[in-house]
């Protein structure tokens, strides 16, 4: 690895579990110190073995007991960081977890930084970059597919298929070098088979970065604004996907003043919902703001879900909303189509795959929920099992060797020397190792590991 280490000669030590009141709270620490610091910090009359949980007096650097709990200890290298660690388990008072916390700070632990025990854990060759900073992407998780996601990222699985391209890419510079190196002896690279080895290596990063959008949906979600003009459906249309009375619906035009969000999942994908104000003319100050809010909504989302009512001609209210995004990636429906359906057989010729329908009824809410998985991940369901790239810094690394990859494919297609082709291969080598670690700065592990909380 390419990075300047960090000393890891400390030991350190940090409250892991969340703020605030709970059954019992976890203090961490790891370092060359810690089997000093467990005796220190604990009491027993059985001794602590490596792997067992043993319960006794956890004390303080006078001999004060602090509380009784827990104590698990792990040696190197079994052990999360890779280094000797020990886990104090704690009734979940604050000032239990804090005092514990400086016990071990007066007996020479430091304070962990942030994610520093995960941090450890790469550079001790415990986790690749990828699944360590996909370690984060779990804690943070906010419905099931992201945790499920994110755990798959952790396995190693993309590392190893990143590190596979990689030595493709090694091959290749080899046989240059070699052909460089000893001319007399070694024959240039044929050019026809160096162009098809970078093909299939393109191919596969181009692979990469069209999962990363599906990855990105599964842990983000998808964001979705319904909008259209004033008793067109709109409120009634997210009680039914929710299946719940969410939103207040009235006959009465401008009841929705302010933007409404919930969210539902579609094959395991959150859809964040936004219910927002009817968009007419001559709107009231109160009302005027509340559709102000739904332009900047409609801006802000993925997928404009409009929904206009099929039931009379449309409205000027309604062509305008249809002229503003037809751009965009959205999904026309004529609601009430139960009460008539002129506006729907008088709708634009732009609009002939628009949906047809009753939110009262299941299987246009059925034919919704497939539109919205058509536009937003075109229909493919996710693979929660398959790993993705995990954010745009790894992202813009693929991009960065793909890029590399043209200039090289370029300067084979020109007929220049084949030696020309070093420089972009060795940059596109080192750009993907900035997804699993072999090549990577301090500066940029200080980026990464900044989003994980003190403790993880």
């Amino acid at each position: 690895m390419s990075f300047i280490p960090v000393n890891q000669t400390d030991t350190i030590a940090a409250i892991a579990t969340p703020p605030g009141q709970g059954a019992i709270a976890i203090v961490r620490v790891s370092g060359p110190d810690t089997a000093r610091l467990a005796q220190c910090s604990f009491r027993s009359r059985r001794r602590l073995v490596p792997r067992v949980a043993t319960y006794g007096d956890i004390i303080d650097e006078s001999g004060g007991v602090i509380d009784r709990g827990l104590a698990l200890l792990a040696l190197s290298p079994k052990s999360y960081t890779g280094e000797d660690t020990l886990e104090l388990h704690v009734h979940g008072s604050p000032v239990v977890a804090r005092e514990v916390l400086r016990a071990l700070i007066a007996s020479g632990a430091r304070l962990a930084t942030a994610g520093e025990f995960t941090r450890r854990a790469f550079l001790n060759g415990k986790l690749d970059l990828h699944a360590a900073s996909s370690v984060a992407d779990l804690i943070a998780a906010e419905h099931r597919s992201a945790a499920k996601a994110a755990l798959a990222n952790m396995d190693s699985a993309l590392a190893r298929q990143v590190r596979a391209v990689r030595r493709q890419l090694a091959d290749v510079l080899e046989e240059i070098a070699a052909s460089i190196d000893f001319p007399d002896e070694v024959a240039d690279p044929d050019r026809v088979r160096v162009s098809e080895r970078l093909g299939i290596i393109s191919t596969a990063l181009h692979q990469l970065v069209q999962d990363a959008e599906i990855g990105r949906l599964v842990r983000d979600g998808l964001d979705v604004a319904i909008v259209g003009p004033p008793n067109a459906g709109k409120s009634s249309l997210l009680n039914a996907l929710l299946g719940e009375e969410r939103a207040i619906v009235s006959e009465i035009a401008g009841t929705t003043r302010d933007t409404i969000e919930e969210a539902i999942a579609i094959d395991g994908v959150l859809v964040r919902l936004t219910d927002t104000a009817g968009v007419r003319g001559g709107a009231g100050s109160v009302e005027a703001a509340g559709i102000e809010r739904t332009r900047r909504a409609l801006a802000g989302a993925r997928l404009a879900l409009i929904v206009i009512d099929a039931s009379q001609a449309l409205c000027d209210a309604a062509t305008q909303i249809l002229q503003q995004t037809r751009e965009r990636n959205r999904i026309p429906f004529f609601n009430k189509a139960d009460l008539g359906k002129i506006g729907y057989e008088t709708r634009p010729g732009d609009l002939q795959d628009a949906i047809l329908g009753s939110v009262r009824n299941h299987d246009t809410l059925v034919a919704i929920r497939g539109a919205i998985a058509q536009h937003g991940w075109n229909a493919r369901a996710p693979d929660l099992q398959r790993p993705t790239l995990a954010s745009l810094r790894e992202v813009n690394a693929v991009a960065v060797a793909l890029e590399s990859l043209g200039h090289a494919d370029e300067t084979l297609r020109s007929g220049m020397p084949a030696d020309l082709l070093a420089p972009d291969l060795q940059a596109a080598f080192a750009a993907l190792g900035q997804l699993t670690g072999d090549t990577v700065t301090e500066e940029l592990l200080d980026g990464i590991f900044a989003r994980f909380c003190i403790g993880k």
